[in-house]
């Protein structure tokens, strides 16, 4: 039968492989909506980010600028300009808190496709190496769709892809005519509208333990991004030591201190995802501060003696500094 304007939104789950994880929506559409052709449009979308930003596909875009000699000017598609320049900007207001230059970093600690342990020479040689700000050894032509390195590098934008690859999946859910989604790929969610309800998306926050996957809250959103960095889900044991994925690149070394996750909320997904990196490398002190400076709305989760301490910044500021959360 014909759709007539009367007819209900249906609830409808997509969701695919990638990048090491899954990918999911959960819309509520039109029922005449061709669920299969959105399919294969969200995975392209998700496809073509892990072919050009994957780390650990030696065919990709940014291993193929990773391989190139300094001053060699490498033509690059839109989409990782895009996220490089994004990068960037975020590297230079966060102080170099997050920063795209680390790749020999991460594979130095094992958490990249060179090796699956530490290796001091490596750490050693990683350490050693100039390290001038992001934005003075990497330039963009984006007119001209090119980009080059001033020094040897080793670009790494695990810290942004996944973000912006949910930012497609939600260009490409406006695309076929939805307007009440949640887009999420691993610990980054985006909210386009609400739900057919009215109501708001919820969203778990997850409580940052190893090895547990139990929500510490509850979030709502509405035309809103999220996502979280910790220390809990991606790290390597060694000896008595954990190490967590995520580098400090002050440190030279992977992020520690007491800071168990932070949360970031804003419009875009790729932002929420970059945030949320540097505010943990920042840590409580300068983070809070940073975060508080640029308006950002974020959770930090504290490890303390009796418990998880919550500060927070804008619509998180309602939640107390208690134990527990």
């Amino acid at each position: 039968m014909p759709k007539t304007p009367s007819d209900p939104l249906v609830r409808a789950r997509l969701h695919g492989p990638t990048m090491g994880t899954r990918w999911s929506v959960l819309c509520d559409a039109d029922p005449a909506l061709d669920q299969a052709a959105l399919q294969h449009a969200l995975a392209a979308a998700v496809q073509q980010v892990d072919r050009q930003m994957s780390p650990w596909k030696p065919g990709s875009d940014l291993m193929r600028l990773n391989r190139a000699a300094p001053d060699e000017w490498v033509a690059l598609p839109p989409e990782i300009t895009t996220v490089l320049a994004r990068a960037l900007k975020v590297a230079r207001d966060s102080g170099g808190a997050f920063d795209p230059t680390v790749g020999a970093l991460v594979n130095a600690w094992g958490f990249g496709a060179a090796r699956d342990a530490p290796e001091a020479a490596a750490i050693r040689a990683a350490t050693q190496a100039t390290h001038r700000p992001a934005h003075q050894r990497l330039e963009l032509d984006l007119a001209n769709g090119r980009v080059r390195k001033h020094a040897p590098l080793q670009l790494d934008l695990c810290g942004i892809a996944k973000g912006y690859a949910v930012d497609r999946m939600s260009d490409v859910l406006r695309q076929h005519g939805v307007n009440h989604a949640l887009a999420a790929l691993d610990g980054e969610l985006r909210a386009l509208g609400n739900q057919a309800d009215g109501q708001p998306w919820a969203v778990a926050l997850e409580s940052p333990i190893a090895g547990l996957r139990s929500a510490h809250g509850v979030l709502e959103l509405q035309e809103l991004a999220v996502a979280t960095s910790g220390d809990y889900r991606h790290f390597m044991q060694v000896g008595s030591e954990r190490l967590a994925h995520t580098m400090d690149p002050h440190r030279a070394a992977p992020v520690r201190g007491d800071v168990a996750s932070v949360t970031v909320l804003t419009p875009t997904c790729m932002d929420a995802d970059a945030w949320a990196t540097a505010l943990l490398v920042a840590g409580p002190g300068e983070g809070l501060a940073l975060a508080r400076r640029l308006g950002l709305e974020a959770l930090f989760l504290l490890r303390r003696a009796g418990g998880l301490v919550e500060l927070g910044l804008g619509r998180f500021a309602a939640r107390s500094a208690s134990p527990g959360g």
